[in-house]
């Protein structure tokens, strides 16, 4: 299996000294055989990244090395057409005029002529048979691009990234133009696939939800550089500030200060998840740690001001008295309250504490 590398990279566009960098000093390490997301806002950097990983673009400093080899570094740069690397862009970006089966053979194509010839082509052929089979589209060869299901046509892209055996495959945001009823089959099938080969896999989203639910390792991007990369129940269970807590998830943050292991907030005297001096600090808790009760059993009171209902939970907004913010309370199955009501809030669990 193959490692991706990546170290001290940076680029700038634009050709003034001192034009602002899109990227400065990025590290990110995943092991071979993962799959791993690149998770961040829009202009972080994430497709940059993967433009220079792809070899569209050169670095400006840093290197790529990809299964020990450096592709892209101080006075080198591999052509992409050399790297093994795939790629799955937006949308499938298919050839409308070519089938099935010629899209995911494009790849596949090589010298070859008289004997040698016919055999090559019957390689390319069971490979693209074996790869259509992989992505779940077996005997759709003879098909065009446009009698497919948006969710098929990313398997095809796939299926055409993986055709040559790339040691990495890039995707690039691909499930964006799916509609939300299809995102998580396909997501779950591109997965599947990639684990059936043991190839390497760097995705790039914007999509909290997609990134923590398919990926093995998740790399958040802020300004250029990696904020924190984890697996993603390290990351949302122990973010590594509150910025990362919130951008990967619902986040509640309190003030709050620390004595004998434990954090008193608004919402009560709170146990910390590791071993904390005497400070002041802010507090992170998750919403579905919150849970409404009775006023009177609760040591924090509030009002409810908004109820968002989501079908498989809701979200009640609580001003809590005494707290300039409102904090949020993840609700499964039935909401008894509404806006206007008095609720008390209690916690479960503990806190992670920030500086």
């Amino acid at each position: 299996m193959t490692d991706l590398q990546i170290s001290g990279v940076s680029k700038a566009y634009g050709s003034t000294t001192g034009a602002p960098r899109v990227l400065d000093g990025l590290d990110l390490s995943v092991p071979g055989g993962s799959f791993a997301a690149l998770l961040g806002p829009s202009g972080c950097g994430k497709t940059t990244l993967l433009r220079i990983v792809a070899g569209f673009l050169r670095p400006d400093a840093g290197t790529v090395t990809v299964g020990g080899h450096t592709l892209a570094g101080p006075g080198t740069h591999v052509p992409p057409e050399r790297r093994r690397v795939g790629i799955v862009p937006q949308e499938g970006a298919l050839f409308p005029h070519l089938s099935v089966a010629r899209n995911v053979a494009f790849g596949l194509f090589g010298q070859g002529h008289g004997e040698g010839r016919k055999k090559d082509r019957a390689g390319r052929r069971d490979r693209t048979e074996r790869m259509l089979e992989l992505v779940g589209l077996g005997g759709y060869g003879d098909r065009m691009p446009h009698e497919l299901s948006g969710g098929q046509q990313q398997r095809v892209a796939l299926a055409r990234a993986l055709a040559p055996g790339p040691q990495l495959v890039l995707l690039d945001e691909p499930f964006n133009a799916l509609d939300s009823a299809l995102r998580a089959g396909v997501r779950a099938d591109v997965r599947a696939a990639l684990k059936a080969t043991g190839a390497t896999a760097l995705l790039v989203t914007h999509d909290q939800q997609e990134a923590l639910s398919t990926a093995d390792l998740v790399a958040v991007v802020r300004d250029g550089r990696v904020a924190q990369c984890a697996t993603p129940q390290e990351l949302y269970r122990h973010p590594a500030d509150p910025w990362v807590a919130g951008f990967v998830g619902d986040a509640v943050l309190l003030p709050g200060t620390v004595a004998d292991g434990a954090a008193d907030t608004a919402l009560g005297r709170l146990p910390l998840a590791g071993e904390h001096a005497p400070a002041r600090g802010t507090v992170l808790l998750r919403p579905e740690q919150l849970r409404l009760v009775a006023p009177e059993s609760a040591p924090a009171h509030g009002t409810v001001t908004e109820v968002s209902f989501h079908g498989h939970d809701a979200m009640v907004t609580v001003a809590v008295d005494g707290l300039a913010t409102p904090v949020d309370v993840r609700v499964a199955g039935t909401v008894t309250v509404r806006p206007g009501d008095r609720t008390g809030v209690v916690v479960t669990g503990a806190a992670t504490l920030h500086p």
